[in-house]
């Protein structure tokens, strides 16, 4: 199991600090699936050349700790590919041997560590899944030259085809740790398979090692269901996370639960694994022996005799969650007993709210009816007890139409909707849910589109979701609050949601509505209600429209 990572900037040697392993000096590692071995086939001021073989022992891995006893006799177990063909094994050893580099960091050169140059990777026998132009999607889009070249089953029957095996060659100008991390989480979506158990910590890798690239791959939905073995649960969190807003809608999510993986539910047992999650090396973990932490300057520490003696890293709470805890904590505050989430989406905050014994109905209402049946398997609607199943109510609606099914609610939730909603039906929704349905209270969160700035993958100009009709900046929302709370007969604060930047703000803003007074709104509104009356449309942000969003609001 092989890959050489060459460099042709002069002096090419440099390449030794980008990987802190001398070009002189073979070096070999010991890891749970067996022994990396660090080595440089050519190594000139013209040309270097670093060479990352493992050697994986199969029968360690049935008999050893990584094996299983009730396997042992299995042929398959002892004859296969795992010797040979790059995958999660291959993954592994990188995180492990490269960790430093793949984190960015070149202590005694710190400037080659920032330089994008011109890198030739290979790969010798690679598994690959969906064949060459699979390969070609992947990386492609990250800026490499690639060259897949079919192995065929048997080169003296060229009758038999081809095999599921790629020789991989890429070619490409960008930073080493970028390429590096490339290679950790596209090995084994190519290879559709992992060598060790999927747990939610894969997730926080997946996030780790996919910061600032694969969160606007074409692709992302493809990778982050293979690299998370088809858990559904777990893909659409890491959609979630890398989308960074956590704004997906259903209907995205659609790619991210195909049919074929919707029998599968993260109660089910995985396929057996030979490594135990903590064997698996991962950029970014401090439990790999030998190296300082990369999230800080620090001395080298020696490994501790087990993982379970060093205590982990606070995990960074995703904006989606911090949106929900606080949208519970207004319904709670204002001492909601009959809840509503108009666009429930998938159904995560309504879990949230069945949850809550205090809450004695819970409304789940949705344009989408595909979105609908996510969020009923999410929140397992048939196998809920009678009592619970007895206080939801699941169904679907428009939210420009009057439903009287809405009436009379203690608090209605509109969490990252109006975005989605077109300019022009936008006084229809208000005079829906403010006018006709009239509840108690509205929570309503929409992104700030001044925090736009903070995301670097996020080109300049770009909504953060691509069916987003607008996004406001926090003058435009409050002006759009007050004016609703005026007709409506509302008053409304504002909170910050997630990490406030002293100057933009936080990247979700949130406004509560409490009703003063009931409107009068006219009985014989039927069919589509809210005609936008003059001067009462609201001043939306278009796409690249950011700098005179102040000003016209």
């Amino acid at each position: 199991m092989l890959v050489t990572v060459t460099s042709t900037r002069e002096p090419a040697t440099e390449l030794g600090y980008l990987l802190h392993k001398h070009p002189d000096r073979p070096q070999s590692f010991p890891v749970s699936v067996g022994t990396a071995h660090v080595f440089y086939p050519e190594a000139s001021e013209q040309r270097c050349t670093a060479a990352l073989m493992l050697e994986v022992d199969p029968v360690a891995l049935v008999r050893g700790k990584g094996g299983r006893g009730d396997e042992g006799f299995v042929l398959a177990q002892y004859v296969n590919d795992r010797p040979y063909a790059a995958s999660s094994m291959l993954a592994v050893a990188m995180a492990k041997v490269f960790r430093t580099a793949m984190s960015g960091r070149c202590d005694a050169r710190p400037e080659l560590a920032t330089l994008a140059q011109e890198w030739s990777i290979r790969i010798p026998v690679l598994p690959c899944r969906g064949g060459p132009d699979l390969a070609r999607r992947l990386f492609e889009p990250l800026g490499w030259r690639v060259r897949a070249q079919p192995i065929p089953l048997d080169e003296t029957v060229p009758t038999w085809g081809d095999s599921r095996y790629v020789s991989l060659e890429l070619a490409g100008r960008l930073r080493l740790a970028e390429a590096l991390n490339h290679l950790y989480v596209l090995l084994p979506v190519l290879d559709d398979a992992k060598h060790y158990w999927v747990g939610a910590d894969e997730v926080d890798k997946l996030v780790r090692a996919g910061d600032g690239w694969l969160g606007r791959h074409p692709e992302r939905a493809l990778i982050a269901r293979r690299y998370l073995r088809r858990r559904s649960s777990l893909t659409r969190a890491a959609l979630a996370r890398l989308a960074e807003v956590d704004d997906l809608d259903p209907e995205r999510l659609d790619d991210a639960v195909p049919a074929g993986d919707e029998l599968q539910t993260d109660d089910e047992p995985q396929p057996r694994s030979e490594l135990s999650p903590r064997d698996e090396a991962t950029p970014g973990d401090d439990r790999v022996s030998g190296c300082p932490d990369v999230r800080g300057p620090g001395p080298v520490v020696a490994e501790p005799a087990s993982s379970e003696d060093r205590p982990e890293q606070e995990a960074r709470v995703p904006l989606v969650r911090r949106r929900r805890e606080a949208v519970l904590a207004v319904l709670r505050a204002v001492g909601a007993r009959t809840v509503a989430d108009l666009g429930c989406g998938e159904g995560t905050l309504v879990a949230q709210l069945l949850a809550d014994r205090s809450l004695t109905r819970v409304v789940a209402v949705d344009v989408s009816a595909r979105a609908l049946e996510l969020a009923a398997r999410r929140i397992g609607v048939d196998r809920l007890p009678e009592p619970v199943r007895g206080r939801l109510e699941l169904f679907q609606s428009a939210l420009t139409y009057r439903d009287d099914r809405l009436a009379g609610l203690d608090a209605a939730v509109l969490s990252e909707v109006v975005e989605h909603v077109d300019p022009w039906r936008l006084p229809a929704v208000e005079q829906v849910v403010f006018g006709c349905a009239a509840p108690g209270a509205v929570v309503v969160t929409t992104p700030n589109v001044e925090y736009n700035v903070r995301y670097e993958f996020l080109p300049h100009g770009e909504l953060r979701h691509r069916d987003h009709r607008f996004e406001w900046t926090r003058v435009q929302f409050q002006s759009w609050a007050h004016r609703v709370a005026g007709r409506w007969g509302y008053e409304v604060t504002f909170h910050a949601v997630g990490d406030e930047d002293p100057e933009l703000g936080a990247p979700t803003q949130l406004a509560l509505f409490r009703r003063l007074t009931r409107p009068d709104v006219p009985s014989s509104v039927g069919g589509e209600v809210g005609v936008p009356v003059e001067g009462e449309r609201p001043v939306l942000v278009e796409a690249g429209d950011v700098s005179s969003a102040g000003a016209d609001a």
